[in-house]
């Protein structure tokens, strides 16, 4: 299981910044005002083959009323969930009360605490930090997240005692095939994973949230090896009220990063809602190949019935490669035929194709349609090879291909789709410029060639002299 890091502390002390180097992205809002980040927000982060989960928040101030308490809340949560803190400090602003009370709270939970102390660019760091030793977390990291100084070593030393990943080939002998189940509450994933395994493994009722956490059931199919993770249903922030199902969403995110396949569960008596957009959202930010199951198809009129397949026309629009199965988990029909398509997910997920063969692909597809101009000159695209598997990345090297468009770029991914019978998956194409390997370098002639080049540019203006006469 990944391990959790969340990053605590007051309000701007650069906590969002200091998310988006880890994560490298640019997810969190940063600015300099106090209380901009409300909400917990959760990213994935690789380090030196170690993975992760950063949790960013939104700071715990002095105040209980009104937002900060909302905020102080959000933070709370994302201290009880994590297994590694990490408490950032302003070493511009030293040593607040709010700090130490921080340290106060952070001391009885028994968990490791780093002690981060941000924002030592133009003060003298040593100086700066004595203060804070007094919290007792031990020698403060130093770190300049907005100019990403001393990010590497502050990561290096939070994950000093976290193993690496898995091999991955190992894993997937020991695991099988790893589908997660995800969906909101009481769409009927655990009776689905029932149904799924043949018996009662899992605790169904009528009542949402009966599932609180992620649970990895391993079983066999036709001499075929599985690992089957049962989710617990995410809900829209305004309805998590329980502080254990706020929890469970982390859970959820790690399941789906942890599988292979998603098997995404839809109520169809609801309809599709915009929280089901966002697991799938979730799911594709992961990479994860996918296949939709719409529940509860039984007992419904031919006219409802109708009106949900316009819905699933219309609003899976964006990922027409997933495939769709109406189903009933209760009474098994159409069960059965999930597992060819999750079969056929993983197996695309899974490409490994020799990097001849896709540029012989990217040649033909771009002979046929040619790339467009840029500033007048033709893309090139000069060859192309695998760059990782679940989700299949093909890696195309040239000229100027960073300014692909991305209906282009979309044409390829349907070309290779088309060729590899891609299905159930996501396609990632990354583009890499081709740089020149003498750019910048001045050729350095000897002086025999020199002299030449010297008599040579004399003839041609005694030449040009006469020509004027």
């Amino acid at each position: 299981m990944k391990p959790v890091i969340a990053l605590i502390g007051r309000p701007n002390v650069g906590k969002s910044t200091l998310f988006n180097q880890i994560t490298k992205s640019r997810d969190a809002l940063v600015a300099d005002f106090a209380g901009l980040t409300r909400d917990r927000k959760y990213g994935d982060a690789t380090y030196d083959n170690k993975s992760f989960i950063v949790v960013d928040t939104g700071g715990i101030g002095e105040s209980e009323l009104g937002i900060d308490a909302y905020m102080a809340e959000q933070s709370h949560t994302a201290i009880n969930e994590a297994d590694i803190i990490v408490f950032v400090v302003d070493a511009r602003a030293g040593l607040l009360a709010s700090d130490e009370q921080i340290a106060r709270e952070l001391r009885t939970l028994g968990k490791k605490v780093y002690l981060v102390a941000n924002k030592v660019d133009g003060v003298h760091a040593e100086a700066a930090v004595v203060e804070f030793y007094q919290l007792g977390f031990g020698e403060p990291i130093h770190v300049a997240a907005s100019h990403g100084r001393g990010i590497a070593q502050m990561i290096e030393d939070i994950l000093q005692d976290v193993p690496e990943d898995e091999n991955p080939e190992e894993l997937d002998k020991q695991t099988g095939l790893r589908l997660a189940v995800i969906g909101r509450p009481n769409v009927g994933k655990s009776t689905l994973v029932n149904r799924l395994l043949g018996e009662e493994r899992v605790v169904v009722f009528d009542m949402p949230g009966t599932t609180r956490d992620s649970i990895y059931i391993p079983y066999e199919r036709n001499e075929r090896k599985y690992t089957l993770i049962d989710t617990a249903g995410v809900r829209r922030k305004g309805k998590v009220d329980e502080t254990i199902e706020k929890f469970s969403i982390v859970k959820t995110l790690q399941a789906i990063k942890d599988a292979h396949v998603i098997v995404t569960v839809i109520d169809a008596r609801e309809g599709i809602v915009e929280q089901d957009l966002h697991l799938i959202g979730y799911a594709l930010e992961a990479g994860r190949a996918m296949v939709i199951a719409i529940n509860k198809w039984d007992n419904m009129s031919e006219y409802d019935r109708k009106q949900v397949k316009l819905d699933v026309e219309r609003r899976f629009g964006f990922i027409p490669w997933a495939r769709v199965h109406l189903i009933s988990a209760l009474h098994g029909t159409g069960v059965g035929d999930l597992y060819p398509s999750i079969h056929r997910a993983y197996e695309s997920a899974n490409l490994k194709v020799s990097p001849s063969k896709l540029t012989q692909i990217l040649n033909d597809a771009t002979e046929q349609h040619q790339p467009p101009m840029v500033n007048g000159r033709r893309i090139k695209m000069r060859y192309a090879h695998m760059g990782g598997q679940n989700p299949p990345t093909i890696v195309i090297h040239g000229n100027k291909v960073d300014k692909v468009s991305a209906d282009y770029r979309r044409y390829l991914e349907n070309v290779f789709r088309k060729v590899y019978k891609l299905e159930g998956t996501p396609v990632r194409i990354e583009f890499k410029v081709s740089h020149n390997p003498f750019e910048g370098r001045t050729s350095q002639l000897d002086e025999r060639v020199a002299a030449r080049r010297r008599r040579y540019v004399q003839n041609f203006k005694k030449a040009e002299k006469k020509s004027k006469r």
